[in-house]
């Protein structure tokens, strides 16, 4: 597996997202079992890059990896996220990145995850409650005592990732990127090149949706968050099928699989970002892996870039996101 420096922390160049493996998706924590192989597998293969966060379950995904993970705590760089739920008193769901909190916050995922440090920490989601000064100045703090040794945003706006920065160094923003979500090339990704600062999109599988396998919203289970995502809902995802249309044209051409030529054209846009496929099975991880010897032709790179933009918005609620 090649690696990659998101603004000087080294990474495979293809993490793994152990969201699915707890939360949110049908079958979510029905097989531990397999989603431990399917990190250990991770690792053989050279995977390094796995990412989690206390509000996948909550907390029962950082358990899973904290386990997945005992022994080979040197092989991984490992990334936890904040600011979904408040620990300032019953720890209940809601936006809260203050200091009390997210140091709470911390001291839990370390316990869950048994470490005694988080490689990549992230504020979850931007909260407009506490100045983002006061969120990074406490999480520089945590750096300077060792308990963190990176620090990372997700879904933050342009504004909001210049003050942070100028604040403390930020690591890398983690926002959604794929054939399916183009939005960050307009703004975010030139400015996080103007300042250094590396990038991990997520669900660079557009939520499975590139891997040809959702032909329909039928499909979806009812435990599934996707059946309340404007993009799967019956009109636009039959719209949207377009795109998977090309993907699948590319994957043809090269004997390769639409999720590989999805993940190989996320990969051809630069040597500062990582992204971080999810998947609880071994097989898919296996078939992902395969990505990072594919080249797509230049033609190719074109006919994807080309790819209109999907119908619907990335979530029912878009207003946490980009802020």
């Amino acid at each position: 597996m090649q690696h990659v420096s998101l603004a000087g922390l080294d990474v495979s160049r293809l993490g793994l997202g152990a969201m699915g493996m707890s939360a949110y998706y049908a079958g979510a924590g029905a097989d531990d079992t397999e989603s431990i192989r399917t990190i250990h597998r991770a690792l053989d293969l050279g995977v390094t890059f796995l990412d989690t966060a206390e509000i996948y379950g909550p907390y029962r995904n950082e358990e899973l990896v904290g386990r997945a993970i005992a022994g080979r705590r040197d092989e991984v760089v490992l990334a936890t996220k904040f600011g979904l739920i408040s620990h300032r008193g019953d720890d209940r769901p809601g936006l809260d990145s203050s200091p009390a909190s997210l140091r709470a916050a911390l001291e839990g995922s370390l316990r869950r995850l048994g470490v005694e440090h988080v490689d990549l920490y992230y504020q979850h989601r931007v909260d407009p409650d506490t100045p983002i000064e006061d969120t990074v100045g406490a999480l520089g703090e945590l750096v300077t005592e060792g308990k963190i040794r990176h620090i990372g945003l997700s879904e933050a706006g342009v504004e909001t990732i210049r003050r942070a920065h100028a604040t403390h160094p930020i690591t890398a923003l983690q926002t959604e990127y794929s054939l399916w979500s183009r939005e960050p090339e307009a703004e975010l990704l030139p400015l996080l090149r103007e300042l250094g600062i590396g990038f991990v999109p997520y669900s660079p599988l557009g939520r499975g949706f590139l891997t040809g396998q959702i032909r329909s919203a039928d499909q979806l289970e009812a435990s599934d968050f996707r059946g309340g995502n404007p993009r799967f809902a019956a009109e636009a995802l039959a719209q949207n099928l377009r795109i998977v249309a090309e993907v699948e044209a590319v994957a043809g051409e090269l004997g390769a699989t639409p999720a590989q030529v999805a993940l190989a054209w996320l990969l051809a846009k630069g040597d500062d970002l990582a992204p971080i496929p999810g998947t609880k099975r071994v097989s898919r991880l296996e078939e992902n892996v395969g990505a990072d010897a594919l080249v797509l032709a230049p033609d190719q790179l074109t006919r994807l870039d080309a790819i209109e933009p999907p119908v619907g918005d990335r979530y029912a609620d878009m207003t946490t996101i980009n802020r």
